[in-house]
Formats: structure tokens, C-alpha cells, sequence
């Protein structure tokens, strides 16, 4: 089920809201149990026969973890390290079947030779994020750390309908105790008001702003797979028109995950903080997915050895991460070029910082030049690996750099300000120009606490003398009837629903 969707929005969600306020009224404590239940009925909208497979993930993941909990509390003992193994190749290899398993056989065939083939296999919704969501609980299951001990807030902490497709890829220590909280939670139309304002300002990115994005995109890359190489103007325009789609649907979808969890008083750590504005790569991937960046960091780049080992070893472990990380979101090879280059990025970032600190550069970087001179150059960077991220093939994504390169049927004067136009050049100017000076949804309801802070050592208080500081949301007539224009405009853009892009992953 879509959250941009008839359906959800004048169906699931305000039955599910009701039936909410009467149960928490009559009988709080069944509260989680509720919405545990319609979670899971979110996702058998899609397909009912995979429910079956996400509720055995669950039962397994739930009957590990309590038996390592039940084996020797405190002590990490090799029963344990036992069960943790077989818990996490359990879902690797769930997760490998599903997503991988065509991709590999693909290329056992290519080397050998042999006429090794596999039918097509629907990949199920969320099977990522529910997969790494459950492996984080067991690793800290493992650790001795504090987790959930009955089964119903477990369900809840794996299945809750706001981030169960496409994240958040949260912790059970910013889940689980507002979870147990919600006996005692008091209904107020504070949280209902912040989250129905950011839900609907995440409906608009996606209706409005990701699908307006989405023509122009789709036409150029279309033109690239069947063979041709784009001109130059089409194949820039088109790009930057994917950086802005992904941009807003995934902006979108973070918005409105927030928006709804806040409507039954639970907060989501924040997936997305405008990353376009990033002066660095290490910078992007603080602010881009950051849910899952954290993952990487804890569970794959800390375990690998991190920085702990030597400049040379650091690298490798960069590199591997984002290899995998890159992977993580698609069976093809493309997705792993992307990985490779941006960790390519992000050594060559912590280079330059080793190199900026020894010449005493960090001043100049640091100045109001410098960093929007970073910020341009980061974006760039970001900008010409989005081709790899859109293509389905590599001979597609080389055929976008060279029309980039201007390979393909050129154009100049009159021409190629036509031609800009068409392929919706003014359109992707005034989205790039939203995504690098405005306030981003945080900024706007951050005092209010709409969500968790996902990397509280990250300075994410905006400037104090920022523009739009006077107009941040209040409770108040005047954005009352901002939103409901907003709302009018997302509704009508609704022509039909499409997916949100991360739901592929």
C-alpha cells in the first residue's frame, strides 16, 4: 500500500487512527498489540503470501534473540556467538535468495560458460530494511544490550507501517521504549497537528515535485537504453532531473514516515537533512539515508577494524563498506560502480582534510568561499554518479557521459536554449534552487520535535539569523491554510499513484 494512495489515505490510515483513539482510551495497553496487527495487514494489502515470509523472519529473529538472552546474561559466551551466526546467515541468506540469487547465477554463467538460469523472483517489499533492522537487534542481543522481551513489541518494532518499506533503519534503544510508553501516551492535537503538517509537506515533494521531476528523467535515460546517446543538453538536464526526483522522493517518503509515526506519538530518528547542502561527501552521507550510513558505520565499517589500523587499512575498510553498501541496494553491476565511486570519494575526502590540515587550509575551507565552492564540487560529484544509480546497465550509464561529454547530436544558440527548455531545464533550476536555500522539514517543525536526532554528535541546529526563521510552522490559522493548499495541490497531482523509488530496494 502507498501512502500516496486513495487507498491508504482515505482508508487504512483513518480507520487505523480511530480504531487507535477508542483503544487507547478503553484499553491502552493494547495499544502496541493494535498497531502491530495493522501493520501487518499494511503489508498484505501488497501481497499476502510474502506476510507469511516476513512473519517467519520475525518469529526466528524473536526465538534467537531470547535464547541468547536466556544463555548466559552478561557474558559473550561461544553458545551465543553460535546463535548470532546462525541468526545473521539465516537473514543473509533470506535476503541473498530474494535479491541476489538471479544476479549471481548470471554471473556463475558468464564465467563458466554453462546455460545456468533462474526464473524472475519478486522481491519482497522492505526485505532490506527488515533484514538489517532485525541483524542490528541480534548483534546487540548479543551484547547483552537492552531489547525487547515480549513478543508484541517486537512485532511492532519490526513491522511499524511508517518505516517498514523504506526506512528508517532504526535501533530498538529509540524504539522500544516509546513503544513501552504508549500505555501511558496522552492523545494531543500537538503531535497531530506537526505530524499531519509534515506528512502532507512529504505528500507534496512526492506528488508535485518527485513525479514533476520524473518526465524528464525517465525520457532521457529511456533514450540511453535503447541504444542512442543522448545530446549533451538532454543528457545534463535529464540527470540533474533524477537528482531531483530521487531528492524529493526520498525527502518525500522520510517526511511522511515522520508525519505519521507522529500521529500516534511515536518519534522516527531523521532519515534526511537537505544533502544537497553538504560541503563534503563525508558531509553527504551524514545527511543522505542516514539511517543507513549509521548502519555501515556501526555493524560493517566498526566490525571490519574502522580507522583503528593504520591510514592504508582505513581505506580498505572504506572502500568495502561502500562496495557492500552499494550492493545493499540492488542486484546489478551498476549499483556496485556507484558504491565503488562513492567510496572512491569519501578516501580522496579524508585525504584532502589530512592535506588541508597540514598546509593550514581549514580556514580557507572553512570561509564562505570555501565552502560554497565544496559544496558545488560535492554536488557535482553526486550529480555524475546518480547516472550510475538511474542506468539499469553499465553500456547505458556510458552512453549518458558521453552525450555528457557531448557525443551525442549537439546543439547551440536558440537551439540549445529550446532544447533546455524541453527537457525541463527551468524546472530542475527552481528545484535545485528549493533543495540548496530552503528550509528543509526539520528546520521548519524541528522545534517541536517531530523526529530523533540520528547522529546527535552532528551539529544540526540551523543558523541562528537564517532568512526563514520567522517562518517556521506554528499552530496557527495562517499555515493552517498554507497546508491546506498544499494538501489541494498534492491531491490533485494524484492522478495516480507511483512508487516511491527506495521501495525497489
Amino acid at each position: 500500500m502507498l501512502f500516496n494512495s486513495y487507498a491508504f489515505l482515505l482508508g487504512f490510515l483513518p480507520v487505523v487512527l480511530l480504531a487507535f483513539v477508542l483503544v487507547h482510551r478503553g484499553r491502552p495497553a493494547f495499544s502496541v498489540p493494535l498497531l502491530g496487527i495493522a501493520s501487518l495487514a499494511f503489508y498484505a494489502w501488497w501481497n499476502p503470501h510474502y506476510l507469511i515470509l516476513m512473519l517467519a523472519s520475525i518469529l526466528f529473529n524473536f526465538g534467537v534473540a531470547h535464547a541468547m538472552h536466556e544463555a548466559a546474561p552478561g557474558t559473550q559466551t561461544p553458545r551465543k556467538r553460535r546463535l548470532l551466526i546462525l541468526g545473521v546467515v539465516f537473514n543473509l541468506a533470506a535476503l541473498g535468495y530474494f535479491k541476489y540469487a538471479k544476479f549471481l547465477l548470471d554471473i556463475v554463467g558468464a564465467v563458466s560458460g554453462a546455460d545456468v538460469r533462474i526464473e524472475d523472483i519478486v522481491l519482497p517489499l522492505g526485505i532490506s530494511f527488515f533484514t538489517f533492522t532485525q541483524i542490528a537487534f541480534l548483534v546487540d542481543a548479543y551484547r547483552d544490550e537492552p531489547a525487547a522481551r515480549d513478543f508484541p513489541s517486537y512485532l511492532l518494532f519490526v513491522t511499524f507501517f511508517p518505516h517498514l518499506i523504506a526506512g528508517p533503519i532504526y535501533h530498538h534503544r529509540e524504539m522500544l521504549p516509546q513503544f513501552a510508553r504508549l500505555a501511558g501516551y496522552r492523545l494531543n492535537a500537538g503531535d497531530f497537528a506537526a505530524g499531519s503538517t509534515i506528512f502532507v509537506i512529504g505528500l507534496f515533494k512526492k506528488t508535485v515535485l518527485a513525479d514533476g521531476s520524473a518526465r524528464h528523467a525517465d525520457g532521457m535515460f529511456a533514450l540511453a537504453a535503447a541504444g542512442s546517446v543522448p545530446g549533451g543538453v538532454e543528457a545534463w538536464c535529464g540527470t540533474l532531473a533524477y537528482a531531483l526526483q530521487i531528492y524529493f522522493d526520498f525527502s518525500g517518503y522520510s517526511d511522511m514516515a515522520i508525519g505519521l509515526a507522529r500521529l500516534f506519538g511515536i518519534a522516527l530518528p531523521n532519515n534526511f537533512f537537505s544533502p544537497y547542502k553538504a560541503a563534503s561527501i563525508i558531509e553527504f552521507w551524514r545527511r543522505w539515508h542516514m539511517s543507513l550510513s549509521r548502519f555501515l558505520r556501526d555493524y560493517l565499517y566498526i566490525a571490519l577494524g574502522g580507522n583503528r589500523r593504520g591510514a592504508a587499512r582505513t581505506q580498505v575498510n572504506i572502500a568495502i563498506t561502500m562496495l557492500l553498501g552499494g550492493l545493499w541496494h540492488g542486484a546489478n553491476w551498476t549499483f556496485v560502480a556507484w558504491g565503488a565511486a562513492h567510496g572512491a570519494l569519501l578516501i580522496l575526502n579524508h585525504a584532502w582534510r589530512r592535506i588541508a590540515a597540514s598546509l593550514g587550509l581549514r580556514a580557507v575551507a572553512g570561509s564562505r568561499v570555501g565552502t560554497a565552492a565544496s559544496t558545488l564540487l560535492t554536488f557535482a560529484c553526486v550529480l555524475l554518479t546518480w547516472v550510475l544509480f538511474r542506468a539499469d546497465s553499465l553500456a547505458e550509464a556510458l552512453r549518458v557521459y558521453r552525450g555528457m561529454l557531448g557525443a551525442g547530436n549537439g546543439g547551440a544558440g536558440a537551439d540549445c536554449a529550446q532544447r533546455f527548455i524541453a527537457a525541463g531545464g527551468g524546472w530542475c533550476v527552481a528545484l535545485l534552487a528549493i533543495a540548496w536555500f530552503a528550509p528543509n522539514s526539520q528546520e521548519l517543525l524541528g522545534r517541536f520535535g517531530t523526529a530523533l536526532e540520528t547522529y546527535p554528535e552532528r551539529a544540526a541546529a540551523p543558523e541562528a539569523r537564517a532568512w526563514w526563521r520567522r517562518f517556521c510552522w506554528q499552530p496557527n490559522a495562517p499555515w493552517a491554510v498554507g497546508m491546506a493548499a498544499v494538501t489541494t495541490a498534492a491531491l490533485l497531482a494524484m492522478s495516480g499513484s507511483s512508487r516511491f523509488l527506495y521501495f525497489q530496494f
